[in-house]
């Protein structure tokens, strides 16, 4: 993962958009990364519990799933599930951490440009996706035409709207920016660097709109993300304060992740 610390904030539109290359560096092991999240982690699957609740699909694709963190999670959800990942060293270190799940399908695949047929998926996932993607226009235009019209998408939003910068920007007396920030450190601020961006949340509600998909429900997720709280506190309280506040802060955009269930529009 791009380092984070610290940036100063840079709205633009001109983020180059590089495909995750970095994710076949064999200096970084996404699988190692999460060590240490587990509280993220577990939030990330109540809140796609929650989405999901009493729903059954034929085929899910997970988008961008890395090593296949989530695939496990969406076998209960689905006849089959497919890894779309366009890393081939996260399909590798996939092999392994999925070796119990065989029935899992792995393809390396690029999120703007997918092998699917139209209307032949009834469920996507993508989370912890579009932080690398400054316009996610063509992704989810790809989403679009290969979700089934009786379909559902879960869409994780990396958001800089949350909270914490909300105060920062009125203290400052700025308003939120419309357009996807560039966080990355100022030594990653390089066109061979992958893009690493936050978003506002009303915009991709609006290029999801555009693309023919509306959002029926949202989540704000990892709402207690914080060094300093886990560790004051279990993670089994800290998980039991995120079930409660992830359905009322959602329509605050209070967390630092925000999930969108996605249905093509009528």
């Amino acid at each position: 993962m791009p380092k984070t610390t610290t940036p100063t904030p840079q709205t633009t539109s001109k983020i180059p958009k590089k495909k995750p290359d970095q994710y076949n560096d064999p200096t970084h092991n996404y699988l190692h990364y999460w060590d240490g999240r587990d509280y993220e982690h577990a939030a990330e699957e109540m809140a796609i519990k929650k989405l999901l609740r009493h729903k059954h699909f034929k085929h899910a694709v997970d988008i961008g799933g890395g090593y296949g963190r989530l695939c496990v999670l969406l076998e209960n959800y689905s006849d089959k599930v497919t890894l779309a990942e366009p890393s081939q060293q996260q399909l590798d270190i996939a092999a392994d951490f999925l070796k119990d799940h065989p029935e899992i399908d792995r393809q390396l695949v690029q999120a703007d440009s997918m092998p699917f047929k139209d209307a032949s998926v009834d469920l996507f996932t993508m989370i912890r996706v579009m932080h690398h993607l400054p316009d996610p226009s063509a992704e989810f235009a790809e989403i679009s035409r290969a979700l089934a019209s009786d379909g559902y998408a879960i869409i994780e939003v990396a958001n800089y709207s949350h909270a914490r910068n909300r105060v920062k920007h009125l203290l400052k007396g700025q308003r939120m920016p419309v357009k996807p920030v560039d966080i990355r450190s100022e030594q990653n601020k390089r066109d061979d660097e992958i893009a690493f961006v936050n978003h506002n949340p009303k915009t991709v509600i609006r290029q999801l709109s555009h693309a023919g998909l509306k959002v029926e429900t949202t989540l704000s997720v990892s709402n207690l993300r914080s060094q300093r709280l886990k560790k004051l506190l279990p993670k089994s309280v800290l998980l039991n304060v995120e079930n409660v506040l992830q359905k009322p802060l959602s329509s605050t955009y209070f967390g630092p992740s925000i999930f969108f269930l996605v249905r093509k529009a009528a």
